[in-house]
């Protein structure tokens, strides 16, 4: 399954929003990355099992834990460009990527472009039917709602003044 959906971070229609420059929307998404709590809903707790640097930003290994089970995954952060998280497979779900990509069409034109990949199959199987189409909606419609709520979060704490360099 791949899901791919654009967020519009500024809009010039919309003067009662305020704009956000790349270094916040940026600083934002590493956030998410080091403090997951503030970001995902049901996540109870995180481990920072292991972080490093790259030469075109980091990386960190967590485990993520939200009560019933955990998810292990590594996010490689590249600076000013977006994040890109890999989860191990685990009992129940298959391995997955979230890419997080910040696009600039024009200048202070922002966006994030979300794109989840995973393959449990189903979506190979032709006799998969009407409850795999469903419950693939539902969770093409969760990442979506996730994703407005991380870009929400960004805003927050961007007018808080916690994204300032």
């Amino acid at each position: 399954m791949r899901f791919e959906h654009l967020v519009q971070i500024n809009d010039p229609l919309m003067p009662l929003l305020t704009p956000l420059t790349r270094a916040q929307l940026w600083r934002g998404l590493l956030r998410r990355a080091e403090q997951p709590t503030e970001f995902v809903l049901g996540l109870e707790g995180y481990a920072l099992r292991a972080r490093g640097a790259t030469t075109a930003g980091a990386w960190l290994e967590r485990q993520l834990d939200f009560g019933n089970f955990a998810v292990e995954d590594r996010v490689e952060l590249t600076t000013l460009v977006g994040s890109f998280t890999r989860t191990a497979a685990g009992p129940g779900w298959p391995a997955s990527t979230l890419a997080i990509q910040i696009e600039e069409p024009q200048p202070e034109a922002l966006y994030l472009r979300f794109t989840y990949e995973f393959d449990d199959g189903a979506a190979n199987d032709e006799d998969a039917g009407a409850e795999a189409a469903q419950t693939l909606a539902l969770r093409q419609q969760a990442y979506f709602s996730a994703d407005l709520d991380t870009v929400q979060r960004i805003r927050e704490l961007a007018e808080a003044g916690a994204l300032d360099g």
